[in-house]
């Protein structure tokens, strides 16, 4: 058997073991020309990283179209249950019934072909959703699972604001929150409050998105020099993972990882990671900042202008041009922007009647500013 390296792992109270720092997002394998996992690739990646030291899984029930969890599990079996922690989430969008989360939970196990899961998830729940968990008797029903011996630890994923996120956590004790957090969003989604509120409460964070899908690994000419004014030898990503790592509440930090390259220097930053500088910390706040300041406007994606009357996602199409700001680049957004499904949200849809203007706790010129980001985008695609 191979002879797992230790990796540096943080303890808390409220864990019955210790994965590794670095954990394994299994969202983004690389993938055959048909489509599906190539799993050539993918098991010298898995493999590479467990023989590393990475000994926690995370995957979901609709990660690549429903293959994530099988290829998973297959692949798991060629190691002790007992050297690695399993991941795995609820889909809660396709639950409108107690039946349907036991049924799910039934599947789960079954095409990860294990008895039990060391980490459980409610899937990128918001209030509304949630709420809904718990009138159904999903909630429950977890924790009659965790009674079990099914679920070692309950916790729940989170992609939405602040407010929502402070309900969710304060709702119950739970064993952990999963948060997207990286140093440019530190005032998005749950964010810098969330991370000190779950602290303050107790409850153990695992960081998703550190480098923000791989975005905070292409910086563009500017901002990466300032990379490597602090160390001609360090990456962006590097950067990005230690400024996550310096967060001592921070147990697990998931990477999803595509390329083999991705987890050797992944596993090489966070296998005993070094403690940021004073100059380093400023230094990488500060292309935050710039980032950040690079913004069209103050949407934060709060949604109360929706449902826009002729189908416009506001929200949607803000985040879009913020993000290819941001970045100064329109390769970061050319998917999601050139969308054939999502051509009618976009803002010639939009007719200017203004019922969304009253709407704005930001205050923002909703149809002027859909013009700015079609012709700003549109001038960026060429």
């Amino acid at each position: 058997m191979v002879q797992i390296p230790m990796m540096e792992r943080r303890t808390t109270p409220k864990w019955k073991v210790y994965p590794a720092l670095l954990g394994f997002g299994v969202m983004r394998l690389p993938l055959s020309s048909d489509g599906t996992i190539d799993r050539e690739q993918s098991d010298a990646m898995l493999t590479l990283a467990y023989e590393s030291g990475v000994t926690y899984f995370d995957t979901a029930y609709t990660y690549h179209h429903g293959e994530g969890e099988p290829y998973l599990g297959s692949f798991l079996t060629r190691y002790p249950r007992s050297s690695y922690q399993l991941a795995t989430k609820l889909p809660h969008w396709q639950v409108e019934s107690l039946e349907d989360a036991k049924r799910i939970f039934a599947d789960q196990l079954e095409r990860l072909n294990v008895e039990f899961f060391d980490y459980y998830l409610i899937h990128s729940i918001g209030k509304t959703a949630f709420t809904k968990m718990v009138d159904l008797g999903v909630l429950d029903y977890l924790l009659e699972e965790q009674e079990r011996g099914r679920i070692v630890h309950l916790g729940f994923s989170f992609h939405q604001i602040y407010e929502e996120f402070e309900y969710i956590l304060r709702y119950r004790t739970w064993d952990f929150c999963q948060i997207q957090y990286n140093f440019l969003d530190t005032e998005e989604q749950a964010g810098t409050a969330g991370y000190e509120l779950a602290t303050a409460l107790g409850i153990p964070v695992i960081v998703m998105e550190p480098i923000k899908g791989g975005s905070l690994a292409n910086l563009g000419d500017e901002l990466s020099k300032r990379i490597t004014d602090l160390d001609s030898a360090a990456t962006p990503a590097s950067y990005a993972l230690r400024w996550v790592a310096d967060h001592p509440n921070v147990k697990v930090i998931l990477s999803g990882m595509s390329t083999i390259d991705q987890v050797r220097e992944n596993v090489a930053t966070l296998s005993a990671p070094t403690p940021l500088s004073a100059l380093e910390k400023s230094a990488i706040e500060a292309i935050g900042e710039t980032m950040r300041g690079r913004i069209g406007n103050s949407c934060t994606g709060c949604s109360y202008c929706m449902p826009c009357p002729f189908g416009v996602d506001i929200p949607g199409n803000f985040a879009l041009w913020n993000k290819a700001r941001m970045f100064e680049s329109y390769q970061v957004v050319k998917r999601a922007w050139e969308n054939p499904a999502e051509e009618e949200k976009r803002p010639p849809s939009c007719t200017e009647c203004g019922a969304c203007l009253p709407l704005c706790p930001q205050m923002i010129n909703i149809p002027a500013d859909l013009k700015l980001v079609e012709a700003e985008l549109t001038a960026l695609k060429g």
